[in-house]
């Protein structure tokens, strides 16, 4: 078909950062800094693989303050134009968006942006709970390792320090094979 397969999934990271090892001199106890105030930096990102092409990772970040009011996660207007983004940047080639059960996707305000798309969108849903055949786990697995040592003050300090990690791995498609290699899907026509 010449389409582009594309995995699709959702992350959050906030000020604590994750369980990660440390060091500091025998006899004196390390001291674990967090950073301060509430909120977390949302992620949507697509993993997206053809054969014979370079594996490729699309992104897109939000803020979220923790504000009163204020939207939690990506919704069908962010869906449709990382949707839309995605299709551009992949040369205009059709999509086969895999995603998951997530309440957002099955929303009928992004049916109807992926119903009057379906010349190049068609999408595939993983079954429930199987977060092992995605390989964006495989991202936000690696993302949250590498900011386990660090310790921004403040979730704008997060922000670059996110899109410097995903920019990272934009530009290492062998590491974004070896996420989809581990799903242990065959990609390849039989």
């Amino acid at each position: 078909m010449g389409a582009w397969v594309v995995f699709e999934d959702e992350a959050g990271q906030h000020l604590r950062p994750a369980k990660g090892r440390t060091w500091s001199r025998r006899g004196r106890t390390p001291v674990i800094v967090t950073g301060k105030g509430s909120g977390r930096v949302l992620m949507a990102g697509m993993v997206c693989v053809k054969p014979g092409r370079e594996t490729r990772l699309i992104y897109r970040t939000q803020l979220y303050r923790g504000r009163t009011g204020e939207k939690k996660g990506f919704r069908a207007r962010e869906f449709a134009a990382l949707l839309t983004a995605a299709h551009q940047q992949l040369g205009g080639a059709p999509l086969i968006v895999v995603w998951d059960y997530a309440t957002t996707h099955h929303a009928k305000a992004l049916r109807k942006f992926c119903d009057p798309n379906s010349d190049w969108l068609t999408i595939v849903r993983l079954p429930p709970y199987a977060p092992d055949l995605n390989p964006v786990e495989g991202v936000w697995a690696h993302l949250k390792k590498s900011l386990a040592s660090l310790a921004p003050s403040s979730i704008e300090d997060l922000i670059p320090l996110v899109k410097n990690r995903l920019r990272h791995l934009q530009n290492h498609p062998d590491v974004l094979n070896g996420f989809v290699t581990e799903t242990g899907l065959a990609l390849e026509p039989p």
